[in-house]
């Protein structure tokens, strides 16, 4: 039995590879934002179809996580003074319920993208502020890209697959 393996996915896995590389290094060595969090804007870019449309789709689902943890980080240091340690109690009952109910918002209603960006301001242990929404917006938008670019190249490498598979 022959096996009739095919050079397409490794070429397209190898792509994705170096897609990833260099948008980390972008990250990490030109313009100094969290290389996790670009990792967490290319995950937001697959959880819906891997297109250009559902791309900006999870985009803005993610920024607008990020706006809501940023806005939460804010909520919880004005409420820290009076509630100490319960501040969590109204801060993660608000953002759940909140993140929860955007799920009717017409289009932009990818929840697992809010909970990804509201997860990533968390995550990052920065103080609630616009040099930190704007750092980790950058991050999370190189990631968007990437995934994209990632997107692009493996169809890229699968139709020429399957072109070159039918003759």
């Amino acid at each position: 039995m022959r096996l009739c393996v095919s050079i397409n996915p490794i070429k397209a896995i190898v792509g994705e590879s170096v897609l990833a590389c260099l948008i980390a290094t972008l990250c990490a060595l030109l313009i100094h934002v969290p290389v996790w969090a670009m990792f967490i804007g290319w995950i937001t870019f697959f959880t819906r179809g891997p297109s250009a449309r559902e791309g900006v789709v999870n985009w803005g689902c993610v920024l607008g996580g990020l706006s809501i943890g940023v806005t939460a980080g804010l909520a919880s240091e004005l409420m820290a003074s009076s509630l100490g340690a319960l501040t969590v109690i109204p801060v993660a009952l608000g953002v759940t319920l909140l993140v929860l109910a955007l799920k009717w918002v017409p289009v932009f209603n990818n929840v697992l993208g809010y909970f990804l960006g509201t997860v990533c301001y968390f995550a990052s242990h920065l103080p609630p502020s616009l040099s930190t929404l704007l750092d980790l917006a950058v991050a999370l938008s190189l990631g968007v890209i990437g995934g994209f670019l990632a997107s692009v190249v493996n169809r890229y490498w699968s139709e020429t697959g399957m072109r070159s598979a039918r003759g």
